[in-house]
């Protein structure tokens, strides 16, 4: 889902819980919604992924969102991004 339904969706107070997910050196955000979890997307259709936690904590607070869960597990800060 991108960015306008994410907010349209919060505004109406249907998202749950939110999650950014570290994989690799990269994060990404979840979101739980009453018909499941879904991704953030960019407009493209791709998944939106930030470079740093602080980068993507801020896109979620700007979309209103006052508390995250943060799973680190399979953060790896040293690998680099596969150009594919």
């Amino acid at each position: 889902m991108n960015e306008k339904t994410l907010r349209a969706l919060i505004e109406a107070g249907a998202v749950k819980r939110v999650r950014i997910i570290a994989c690799g050196a990269l994060f990404h955000v979840e979101a739980d919604t009453p018909t499941g979890t879904t991704t953030a997307h960019t407009l493209k259709g791709s998944v939106k992924t930030w470079s740093s936690l602080d980068s993507s904590a801020k896109w979620v607070r700007s979309l209103g969102i006052g508390m995250a869960q943060i799973d680190i597990s399979q953060w790896q800060p040293g690998q680099r991004e596969l150009g594919l």
